[in-house]
């Protein structure tokens, strides 16, 4: 029997009650607080009438209130749905809507902003306010504090009137590769699977549900402290909690809201981090720039791993790290929301991966265009595939869920877009999306969205937006506008900030490039390769 993760932190927390779960800053929530807390804001959202699989939104920045809300939603037996919180109205109403969101747990300085959006989300019943000091709680709005009894209440027991099952979802919306957030609904028994599959002491004994598994786990040594660098609304951050806090550890979260390095190593030696989530190269080489900068400040001796997804971690940068502690262990992992633990490259003293290059794991393939695996060196670019415990799929998108799950062979393969080689050796060398998505710190942005964005502007004739090669942010987004006839070029700077006014800010241009004309052809459609290499030629030049 598979299990649900809300009876796994059940079973966490009347395993290890004194021991430490959550750390912001001089907070500390023990297990034995967190178990009640998550109880009394279950019991909270089935009081103001919200039903089972019902809709919960995080918009939080990293926090206590972060685990909280989103197991109290599992303890519930209803969904969380992570939301970005650089997005602007437009996004935010969108992802609202298709999520079904019927409550959202929200960091007090967004209280404006929801202010303006509650008559345009009438299905959202119940908003619950995280102090942050911003200001005091809307009379619109719950306090978080109250939802979850405050530090010494807190219900006994939780009793709900249904069950909770490994069927019960998660739903983690991904910007994707086709415009607007798609919602990626697992099934929290298939995530459970994927995550473990890999283990080398065998399987899990799941016969007892999650008190079996925290016993193995205990007699498997401590899982120690991990601290997320990257946003938890985002799925590295968010599941790398999740996976800590569900194996018995503890999450330690920045109070920064912006990337320090400096505060991120002082954490991790103050509070004897374990492991590291990064987001390849925007977050590493920063933090390789802050180590020699200050050569010996930190010691860094808690430390083991550094774990990356989502965006290039250069051989470079894993090099420089190792210069300054060789026992390191750098797991750069190969995946995406849809398709997690398709590959993964490990770098040690002894060792550097190169860039983008992966091993296979025991359930991925690459597939040609024909559907036929990609035969080792022969040269034939492919689509990177993953079977076995895969998503239910998009949530609401029958139409992109089938472009995405595909059958072959009688299996079911969550096919996300990532193109790769094959070398004889059977290591992968990630080519990058076939699409024209542009993967900026993590962040993935379609161009569509911020060509119509720019096209507004009253200088601007017509936009097309390229990713050029980046060393911090892997790509970085440049406009290339024609002006409008008669118009002189407004400033660069201008054109950004016209972007930011609409879209999140890490979707708005970080070049401009004027031209007198896009070269669109006679169905309307651009050459973005050649627009890409014109780009690219302008920043280096500049």
């Amino acid at each position: 029997m598979l299990p649900n993760y809300a009876d796994i932190v059940d079973a966490v927390a009347e395993a290890q009650p004194r021991e430490v779960a959550l750390v912001h800053g001089g907070q500390r929530i023990t297990w034995e607080t967190f178990g009640r807390r998550t109880d009394t804001l279950a019991r909270s959202l089935l009081d103001h009438g919200l039903a089972r699989q019902d809709k919960v939104a995080q918009y939080l920045y990293n926090g206590p209130a972060y685990a909280e809300s989103f197991f109290g939603a599992l303890k519930a037996a209803m969904v969380p749905v992570n939301t970005n919180y650089r997005y602007q109205d437009r996004e935010l109403l969108y992802l609202w809507d298709n999520a079904d969101v019927v409550a959202v747990s929200f960091h007090g300085c967004f209280a404006e902003r929801i202010e303006g959006l509650r008559a345009r989300l009438p299905r959202v019943r119940l908003w619950l306010w995280v102090d942050d000091g911003s200001g005091p709680c809307p009379t619109w709005a719950v306090a978080h504090e109250d939802a979850v009894g405050g530090d010494a209440g807190g219900a006994e027991s939780l009793a709900l009137p249904w069950e909770r099952s490994p069927d019960d979802l998660f739903l983690i919306y991904t910007g994707g590769t086709t415009g607007m957030p798609k919602g990626v609904m697992w099934r929290q028994g298939d995530y459970f699977r994927v995550i473990n599959r890999e283990r080398t002491q065998g399987p899990y004994d799941l016969s007892r549900g999650g008190r079996g598994i925290v016993e193995q786990k205990r007699k498997e040594g401590p899982s120690g402290r991990i601290l997320p660098a990257c946003p938890q609304m985002h799925a590295l951050g968010l599941m790398g909690s999740v996976a800590a806090l569900v194996n018995g550890g503890s999450v330690v979260t920045l109070e920064g809201r912006r990337f320090d390095a400096v505060e991120t190593l002082d954490a991790i030696d103050r509070e004897r981090v374990n492991q590291i989530y990064v987001v390849g190269d925007v977050f590493a080489r920063p933090l390789l720039e802050a180590l020699d900068a200050h050569p010996g400040r930190w010691s860094l001796d808690s430390l083991r791993v550094i774990r990356s997804s989502g965006v290039m971690w250069s051989e470079e940068v894993k090099r420089g790290l190792l210069r300054h502690k060789p026992a390191l262990v750098l797991r750069d992992g190969l995946g995406s929301t849809e398709a997690v633990r398709v590959g993964r490259s490990e770098s040690t003293g002894d060792s550097t991966a190169a860039t983008a290059t992966f091993k296979l794991g025991p359930d991925a393939a690459v597939f040609d265009d024909d559907m036929r695996r990609v035969v080792p060196g022969s040269g034939v670019v492919g689509r990177v595939a993953v079977s076995g415990a895969v998503p239910v799929g998009y949530y609401k998108d029958p139409e992109k869920t089938a472009a995405t799950f595909v059958m072959v062979d009688g299996e079911r393969y969550a096919i996300p877009g990532d193109y790769a080689l094959v070398d004889a050796d059977g290591t992968v060398r990630l080519l990058g999306r076939g699409s024209v998505c542009i993967n900026t710190g993590g962040e993935k942005v379609y161009p569509e969205e911020v060509e119509e964005v720019l096209k507004r502007h009253p200088s601007v004739r017509d936009a097309a937006c390229v990713g050029v090669p980046d060393a911090r942010w892997g790509e970085a987004i440049t406009a290339i506008v024609e002006v409008a006839n008669g118009e002189p070029p407004p400033e660069a700077s201008a054109v950004t900030e016209w972007v930011k006014l609409e879209l999140a800010h890490y979707k708005a241009p970080k070049h401009v490039l004027f031209i007198e004309d896009l070269g669109r052809a006679a169905n309307g459609k651009l050459d973005y390769r050649a627009l890409r290499e014109r780009a690219i030629a302008h920043v280096g030049s500049s």
